[in-house]
């Protein structure tokens, strides 16, 4: 695990944080490795129900360490760099549970990226958000042409990655960028209280119908579909029976039920 990236486990709720700000918690390989451990960590832990992500100091966060990438050469980008921030970053998207990210500070390029793997953004007034990379030579890594386009709208996409265009608290709101503006200093408390209301909710029914809205995003094409199936078949007694009839060693009795 990175020293940059902590996870806190408190009952039905869990806190993942970014901890690198003087750095306005840009993002190295080893930080890209502990999110995915930490998407694994909470989805091992029945009693987790909600994730709140957010990040210390003045930046949400600010994308890729450039000295963590900017002298790899173009196979090592690719193999290595891009490849590991997507399974991260899917990691998160896909969590069982809902996953709540508190903008308490700018986010650019794959900090905005980061941002987009949440079910819910709540962004305080006066943060930043775009995606800066052509002006750098680049595109966009983990993710930006594409979940961004699904969850954000083509036409705002555009305006950031091909103008340079920012979005603030307001605008951001009116892109559908985030879901909530706050004050300054709010952050954090409305993302608890949000979970909290979560929490009060049918914890099955809720993990349920997040796979079912990524299904139909297209977030996780396969795992929801299957999952619901597998669900309902454990449910039978036909299941019971073919699981005894194996362990009998017998043609199991069928009865529909």
């Amino acid at each position: 695990m990175s020293p940059y990236v902590e996870l806190e486990l408190d009952g039905p709720l869990a806190r993942l944080t970014l901890k690198r700000g003087e750095k306005l918690n840009a993002l190295d390989m080893a930080m890209i490795h502990a999110l995915a451990d930490a998407a694994r960590s909470i989805d091992e832990t029945p009693e987790v129900r909600v994730t709140i992500l957010s990040g210390e100091g003045r930046a949400f966060c600010a994308g890729g360490d450039i000295a963590a990438w900017g002298d790899l050469p173009p196979l090592d980008m690719w193999r290595s760099w891009t490849r590991a921030g997507h399974r991260a970053f899917e990691a998160l998207a896909r969590l069982r549970t809902p996953l709540i990210v508190a903008l308490t500070g700018h986010a650019f390029g794959g900090g905005l990226e980061l941002a987009a793997v949440g079910d819910f953004r709540i962004a305080e007034r006066g943060i930043k958000l775009g995606l800066p990379e052509t002006g750098l030579g680049m595109t966009p890594g983990w993710s930006g042409s594409q979940r961004l386009v699904r969850r954000f709208g083509a036409s705002t996409v555009r305006r950031m990655a091909l103008a340079g265009q920012m979005f603030e608290g307001d605008s951001a709101l009116a892109a559908g960028l985030v879901d909530e503006v706050v004050d300054p200093g709010q952050g954090l408390a409305r993302a608890g209280a949000l979970a909290a209301d979560i929490t009060k909710r049918g914890p099955i029914a809720v993990q349920i119908v997040k796979a079912m809205i990524n299904f139909a995003e297209g977030e996780d094409p396969d795992a929801p579909i299957e999952g619901l199936a597998g669900g309902l078949t454990a449910m039978t007694q036909d299941l019971s029976e073919g699981v005894a009839a194996f362990r009998a060693k017998r043609s199991p009795i069928f009865r529909d039920a």
